[in-house]
């Protein structure tokens, strides 16, 4: 089996705003390899969205402060390369998607990145309607974007960004501000862009049950530090610790913490899904018999 490679290296990353006391990220190390789903876990205000803007080279190139160490996207040092090149490698849809959309249809919404990259009008119309058939918005090329509902903008904002083809995919906590029917739809989006088109998923996210459900990688931070980091099982193992700094762990997993720590029953891997909690289920309940 070929070895995965390293498209995103953070090197003993420290950034701090101009005029805030605390640095907002602290001696960060970290490696995402090809094709990941990556989630990152964290209250608001622990250095999410810094760590995010540190990917498409926002942070150091259009918001200033005192940056020390390197972040590294598919060998370019982000210190060397402006962000409309970085752009063509990565992706970013961010909470509100009314703040990114500025046109008056969908395609041209679509259409405006690819104007920025030069792309010829000719070759324009099969970018487009290829990226809204991705998120499922495949007809609705005329609709105001501002007619659509949230978990559609928020799809539109995404296929505007898949437009540029890009490797890496980031989004800066997606459902937040969308009901539940868009939050299934965007999240089965991200799903499709990571298993199908085999992009590298980097997603900031609330919703734990969400994490534990199609990410592969999870990194915590807390207060610009990153204090776990690991598949979900491993991060979602540390319960006291993830509680201690008030972020909750799945329900399965809570559940068979407690079965372990207030009855004494001997779990060699706590559940982090809902088909594997029923495996557990099913094979106590056999035992017992």
């Amino acid at each position: 089996m070929a070895e995965k490679k390293p498209v995103i290296e953070f090197k003993d990353l420290t950034f701090h705003y101009q005029l805030q006391e605390k640095p907002a990220l602290k001696n960060i190390n970290l490696t995402i390899y090809e094709g990941e789903y990556v989630a990152i876990l964290g209250l608001n205000g622990a250095g999410k969205t810094t760590l995010q803007l540190c990917i498409n080279g926002v942070i150091p190139n259009m918001i200033y402060g005192d940056f020390e160490g390197d972040v590294i996207i598919n060998g370019m040092n982000t210190q060397e390369y402006p962000t409309r090149e970085l752009a063509k490698v990565v992706g970013m849809v961010f909470d509100n998607p009314e703040f990114q959309l500025t046109q008056t249809s969908v395609a041209e919404e679509v259409a405006l990145g690819l104007e920025n990259l030069g792309i010829p009008t000719e070759e324009m119309r099969g970018i487009i309607d290829e990226a809204l058939e991705t998120v499922g918005m495949d007809g609705l090329q005329e609709r105001s974007p501002f007619a659509l509902s949230g978990g559609q903008q928020q799809r539109l904002a995404i296929a505007s960004a898949l437009a540029m083809k890009p490797e890496i995919f980031v989004m800066d906590e997606p459902t937040s501000n969308i009901d539940p029917i868009g939050k299934e739809e965007v999240i089965a989006v991200a799903h499709k862009l990571n298993k199908e088109k085999h992009m590298t998923v980097i997603l900031a996210e609330h919703e734990v049950e969400v994490i534990a459900q199609f990410a592969d990688h999870v990194i915590v931070i807390h207060e610009g530090e990153v204090i776990l980091d690991g598949t979900p099982h491993e991060v979602f193992a540390q319960v006291e610790t993830l509680e201690k700094i008030g972020l909750r762990v799945p329900q399965v997993t809570e559940f068979a913490y407690k079965l372990e720590h207030q009855y004494g029953m001997k779990i060699k891997e706590y559940p982090v899904r809902i088909d594997e909690a029923e495996k557990f289920a099913l094979e106590t309940f056999k035992k017992k018999q």
